[in-house]
């Protein structure tokens, strides 16, 4: 880089600033400061000797000081949500970020803080956002909270049970649930994230006629489409697939004759096979079933089921998870054990590894299922009021998240560098970071 060693000189609300060229450039070319450099990172001069912002200079003092040093030093007298609108104002808030912790790692994650819930009694589901904010589903509405954990407007559904949600990106939340989802025809929709506006409804087309549905499970691909489980007023079930940009219907997956897609509880797309893993598990019932559908040709790929096993079996499968690198698929039963899948095999057996048995007998009345989430080379596992981060080839277990306060997980889930854990009792979620490394 070109960069000049000229000191700059900022007027920020009355108060004089004197820094460099190479210290500006640390923001980064999308930042704020980035626009005083030209495309070979030379420093733009101006006719005037100084710059002037119209800003808050005390906050101006912090963020400068971070770009020097790479450290997040916040005076008393500074508010942090304060410090955070600046920031996102300067274009620095992935600074502020990356300050505050560290790249994830399950292995290092610390306990950072626990929100108590909006409303009594249980919450469906959590999910986290890409810029380390969440989501958490309760009954008909949506609590969504940015990265500063400030919670914005609810997303109101009017007494329509949520199903699910995911984010689209960081301003938009799609949510399923029952039909008519915000007096449409159908069960799925977007919403503001910032707002909880609607945004859009999807809708379920056959024979050019619009059909009322619910959906269920939601999973995205990378080329902006969006999947959701969908189940008809007469107990047909199938897949929808809607682009997310304009809304419109691309495709619908009908169960196949002889097989029973049934009411998904997980979706996920696969990048690298182009197929949808579709789980169906029931746990409450006896039996449950996983598949691969590749939309290319309308053909389910791969299908496993524990139908006809053993009535005493107690590997019940309550989550699955299908993990491309290795071609394998992972699912654990209500004892934490995990079991393996060749993805390749048409045979569909599995390799069961008992990891840790937690509890022994019978279930208590209102368990809350394991659930799985694999990142960054890293599986995670809930169970009670625990998680369990298993690492390596050989899916060691290497540590161990735990937090006495809320009861047992119901839900949790992983994004924006954050583990979000949703408790059983009154919606309390708690969240994991990882420490910011040492600055050398």
């Amino acid at each position: 880089m070109g960069i000049q060693k000229d000191r700059v000189k900022f007027n920020v609300g009355g108060k004089i600033f004197e820094t460099t060229a190479t210290t500006l450039a640390n923001g980064g070319r999308n930042s704020f400061f980035g626009a005083l450099f030209d495309e070979n990172w030379n420093l733009q001069t101006q006719n005037s000797d100084e710059y002037f912002i119209d800003r808050n200079p005390n906050c101006f003092a912090v963020l400068l000081d971070l770009l020097r040093t790479g450290e997040l030093c916040i005076p008393s007298h500074v508010p942090e949500k304060l410090l955070y609108r600046e920031a996102l104002f300067y274009g620095l808030l992935d600074h502020v970020r990356s300050a505050k912790w560290g790249p994830f790692d399950g292995n290092r994650l610390r306990f950072s803080r626990s929100v108590p819930g909006q409303a009594p009694g249980d919450g469906t589901a959590i999910r986290a956002g890409p810029h380390g904010g969440c989501c958490v589903a309760h009954g008909s509405v949506v609590h969504v909270y940015d990265w500063m954990l400030q919670e914005h407007p609810l997303i109101n559904l009017d007494y329509q049970r949520v199903n699910d949600v995911g984010w689209i990106d960081s301003e938009t939340v799609a949510v399923t649930a029952c039909e008519r989802l915000g007096r449409g025809g159908g069960g799925a929709a977007l919403f503001s994230a910032t707002t909880g506006e609607l945004r859009h409804r999807f809708e379920v087309t056959h024979e050019d006629q619009v059909k009322s549905y619910t959906a269920g499970a939601l999973s995205f691909s990378s080329d902006y489409k969006m999947f959701s489980s969908c189940k008809g007023r007469s107990n047909e079930y199938g897949i929808g697939v809607w682009d997310q940009i304009t809304g419109k219907q691309i495709d619908f997956f009908y169960e196949p004759i002889g097989w029973s897609l049934g009411d998904a509880d997980r979706l996920q797309w696969l990048h690298n096979t182009n197929c949808l893993l579709v789980a169906t598990l029931f746990p409450r019932k006896d039996n449950c079933y996983i598949s691969l559908l590749d939309f290319r040709d309308k053909n389910m790929v791969w299908s496993w089921s524990d139908v006809g096993a053993p009535a005493t079996d107690e590997r019940r499968v309550r989550d699955a998870i299908a993990m491309e690198e290795s071609a394998s698929m992972c699912v654990v039963n209500e004892y934490e054990d995990l079991g393996f899948m060749d993805l390749r095999s048409s045979a569909g057996s599995v390799r069961w590894c008992s990891r840790s048995r937690l509890m022994k007998g019978k279930m208590p009345e209102e368990p809350c299922y394991p659930k799985l989430a694999l990142h960054e080379g890293q599986l995670f596992s809930s169970m009670n009021d625990s998680i369990s981060v298993f690492s390596g080839p050989d899916w060691v277990l290497t540590s161990r998240l735990r937090r006495s306060f809320g009861g047992s997980i119901c839900d949790f889930s992983i994004g924006g560098d954050r583990l979000f854990a949703l408790h059983s009792e009154e919606n309390v979620f708690d969240i994991w970071e990882t420490p910011p490394p040492p600055i050398t």
